[in-house]
């Protein structure tokens, strides 16, 4: 378990690196991946990878909005680098295999799974900025 969360953290603090994250942010992104990965991790075998995708990624994008805030960055920064653990890249090469060497059953099979885990990540992240909106509209209404 060390290592998966050493190398989803490295993984995730060497894609800032590649796309030019702000240098002070290196870590912060990491901590994002890494933390995301520990939650799709442990809940996979419970829920699914597709429902632990959805909960993973929600992680992902409070944690990376409360960094936006709390270091002065642009939320993208943060929830872009964290996701990078959870798309499913090997799943999707794997269905594009199978259909090269026409085993259309398992490639299909692969192909909708890959869809629906990026269609939870795209759900996830959507949720959580609903949730923060939600959060700042109760949090800062006026009293009367």
């Amino acid at each position: 378990m060390l290592a998966q969360l050493f190398t989803s953290f490295i993984a995730t603090a060497a894609f800032g690196i590649l796309f030019h994250a702000p240098r002070r942010s290196l870590l912060q992104c990491g901590f994002v991946g890494m933390l995301g990965w520990l939650v799709y991790y442990s809940t996979t075998g419970g829920m699914g990878p597709v429902s632990a995708s959805l909960l993973a990624t929600v992680l992902i994008g409070i944690v990376s909005q409360g960094f936006a805030r709390l270091y002065k960055m642009p939320v993208i920064i943060f929830s872009v680098a964290g996701m990078i653990p959870l798309v499913p890249g090997g799943m999707a090469y794997n269905a594009m295999r199978q259909f090269v060497q026409h085993n259309y059953p398992q490639a299909l099979e692969l192909a909708i799974s890959t869809l629906m885990i990026a269609g939870a990540i795209a759900v996830g992240l959507v949720l959580s900025e609903v949730l923060n909106q939600i959060f700042h509209s109760i949090r800062f209404r006026p009293h009367r």
